[in-house]
């Protein structure tokens, strides 16, 4: 086991009430789970997502914590959050990192996987 480990999941789900595809807007949620795998507790500090739309064009956004909190993690406690994003395609992705500090002062980043954005039907 790590010392120093996040494992982290991540569940989209497309938003029908929040899009507009006529106009261009395709709006999905994300449920992530970060668990503490590591062998001492850890505060997620900031984020770093990379989105992707089904052009190929990038959006980086970055920030402190996740909605509102930086939450501190003893090994094997999870949070959970839900927060949403927007496209302008009707697919894309998501990927990135969150960089956490153990209690011991050491700094490390906690890989966010890539995961699709879809809305349903629109991929044959």
């Amino acid at each position: 086991m790590a010392t120093h480990q996040f494992s982290v999941s991540v569940i989209p789900q497309y938003l029908p009430e929040q899009s507009d595809p006529v106009q261009g807007v395709f709006a999905y949620s994300y449920t992530v789970t970060i668990i503490n795998t590591g062998r001492v507790a850890a505060q997620l500090v900031s984020r770093h997502w990379i989105i992707t739309d089904g052009n190929g064009r990038v959006e980086e956004v970055r920030g402190l914590g996740v909605v509102g909190q930086q939450p501190t993690l003893k090994p094997g406690e999870a949070f959970e959050y839900t927060s949403w994003t927007q496209l302008t395609t009707p697919a894309g992705s998501m990927r990135g990192s969150y960089r956490c500090v153990g209690e011991d002062g050491e700094h490390f980043d906690a890989t966010i996987p890539e995961f699709a954005l879809v809305q349903p039907r629109s991929l044959h």
